[in-house]
């Protein structure tokens, strides 16, 4: 099932609400692959965009995600609305990610990352060099963290998710959720203070 980048503006974040999903939802678990069509179009780019936050390799995310969409596509039978699509969709996905984080070698590369760069005729040389330089400073950092503490970090701080949110997606208790976004952020600070 292949994402849809047609669609990139549409996610759950444009006002629509998770309720919005229940049709769709129901139709495609009975079957409708179009119903599933339009779920990946509203969720993939906000899950690919989670994924690449995580696993710092957009080929790499989109690859996840279209792997769990795959599997979330034959488990929809068995989904029983116990959460929204949303939460159950990130789930798998974030799933996905903590598996491939644990399988890699210990040094993980965010070179892809979405990050904002002042525009080309205001940065100087100098300036480039540094954001350089702060960019592989902190993709050293998060690849110091346990996968489980880069996931729940990215979450909060990356995507402003809920603790609440995080703690369903990762299958895990919100204090849990809490401790490894303090943990993480205590190390990051610790290892980025040069940069404050």
């Amino acid at each position: 099932m292949p994402l849809a980048p047609e669609h990139a503006e549409a996610a759950v974040g444009d006002g629509r609400s998770d309720t919005d999903d229940t049709l769709l939802v129901v139709r495609a678990a009975e079957g409708d692959e179009e119903a599933f069509a339009d779920l990946v179009r509203l969720h993939a780019p906000p899950l690919v965009r989670m994924a690449t936050r995580i696993l710092g390799n957009e080929p790499e995310a989109e690859d996840a995600v279209q792997e769990a969409l795959i599997s979330a596509w034959r488990k929809l039978p068995e989904f029983r609305m116990q959460s929204t699509f949303r939460t159950w969709v990130y789930r798998i996905v974030t799933n996905r990610c903590l598996n491939v984080l644990r399988s890699r070698r210990p040094v993980d590369h965010l070179d892809s990352a979405d990050h904002v760069a002042a525009p080309e005729h205001t940065v100087s040389p100098a300036r480039i060099a540094e954001s350089h330089a702060a960019v592989d400073e902190l993709q050293r950092a998060l690849a110091s963290l346990s996968a489980e503490q880069r996931a729940c970090w990215v979450l909060r701080e990356l995507d402003g998710q809920s603790y609440e949110f995080i703690a369903q997606t990762v299958g895990i208790s919100q204090e849990a959720v809490r401790a490894r976004v303090f943990r993480a952020r205590r190390s990051l600070t610790q290892q980025l203070g040069a940069w404050r």
